[in-house]
């Protein structure tokens, strides 16, 4: 019998290339497991648009249940044009909603960094702005208008109403500015609140609530900046974040937006925690940031960066192998340095003789080899 420790991870694989760079993900990390003997039980359980096709609902109990059951979720993407009727009374999303609730997943954290062969190539910001730039967005989860009271469009044609509302505790809005301040002082010591304060009660009241805590954080800098001028600062000058926290519907927004800095959202990794604590860590649901992209769905074109990235915070966050994830972070980065790339990174119109633009199962391989080689890969021939 092995005496390696056996970590029990829950996959999710969803909707269009979610499958693919959810295998892609778990191919590194049975890669990382050869490297610093451990294993990995995987199981895996249908959400959204598949289980929708094979179930008739966003995400069965016995699923929700067995995925609370495990050290931690690797989740692909939910959704596509099949599913995409917004009245319709089952929708793929509401997977992510009730995993959030059931599991008490309340902050989505959102790490934002440049590799800088490829800022210079596929992020249309100059790359000048983009030296430096290692922020980190902390987005609320179960609250605002996701989870708020909702009217559904009524009366005649040309006089239709309809309303949703923004509601925020002040419980829910002190546990997630605690996480960022944690997260801040572990890092730069810079926490930017964002609100819009000079319009919504509830950012006037989450301005309260930051202003109250900051006495417990006197190593933390405290600012706040409203969401439409942040939105313009995260490209003009990103590289003066460190940790941004904010409200579930701003977050959303600001994370997607921050894709750019990084030259495609398919770099980028996110974590959704809670409070509960395993055997080895924070329980949590890793995945990328990107969509289901059902246009180039089995075509193994899809880049699974942000979903290898992804599991490497899972590691980090869940499992307390940060040995791992720095391994895997280094592997990932030595692959990019050597030149392999998936479409929406090339560099198009700057040819490079070592730029190979290869599928998803290539650009994974190539970080399986770095990581198995210590993080030195092959220059593509």
């Amino acid at each position: 019998m092995s005496d390696r420790p056996v970590y029990r991870i829950a996959t999710i694989p969803g909707d269009g290339v979610g499958p693919e760079v959810v295998a892609a993900a778990c191919r590194v990390v049975d890669a990382a497991g050869e490297r610093f003997a451990f294993e990995v039980d995987w199981s895996e359980h249908a959400a959204g648009g598949a289980a929708i096709d094979a179930y008739g609902v966003a995400i069965r109990d016995e699923d929700v249940a067995a995925c609370g059951a495990a050290d931690a979720i690797l989740l692909g993407a939910v959704g596509g044009p099949k599913w995409d009727d917004p009245k319709a009374a089952v929708r793929p999303e509401q997977a992510l909603f009730r995993l959030r609730g059931a599991l008490g997943l309340f902050a989505n954290l959102r790490p934002v960094t440049v590799h800088p062969t490829i800022a210079a190539s596929a992020a249309p910001v100059r790359a000048e702005l983009l030296e430096g730039v290692d922020l980190l967005i902390v987005r609320e989860l179960t609250g605002g208008l996701y989870f708020g009271a909702r009217t559904e469009a009524t009366g005649a044609p040309g006089e239709r109403h309809a309303s949703d509302t923004l509601p925020y505790s002040e419980s829910e809005i002190r546990r997630v500015v605690r996480l960022a301040f944690e997260l801040a002082r572990s890092r730069r010591g810079r926490l930017t609140s964002v609100d819009k304060a000079n319009v919504l009660a509830t950012s006037r009241l989450w301005r309260t609530v930051v202003e109250e805590m900051r006495s417990e954080y006197p190593d933390v800098e405290v600012g706040h900046q409203l969401v439409d001028s942040c939105a313009m600062l995260l490209i003009k000058q990103p590289a003066q974040f460190d940790v941004l926290v904010t409200e579930n519907l701003f977050g959303d927004i600001l994370s997607d937006e921050a894709g750019v800095l990084a030259g495609s959202l398919g770099m980028l990794p996110s974590a959704s925690l809670g409070e509960r604590r395993t055997a080895y860590g924070t329980f949590g649901l890793y995945e990328p940031i990107h969509g289901s992209a059902p246009d180039i769905a089995g075509q193994d074109r899809a880049n699974p960066i942000g979903t290898i990235l992804s599991a490497a915070m899972l590691l980090r966050l869940s499992l307390g192998r940060p040995d791992a994830a720095d391994a895997i972070e280094a592997a990932v980065d030595a692959a990019l340095d050597a030149g392999w790339r998936t479409g929406d990174i090339a560099a198009a119109g700057q040819p490079d003789e070592r730029l190979e633009v290869v599928g998803t199962t290539a650009l994974a391989s190539a970080v399986v080899n770095a990581l198995a080689a210590g993080a030195a890969a092959s220059v593509p021939a």
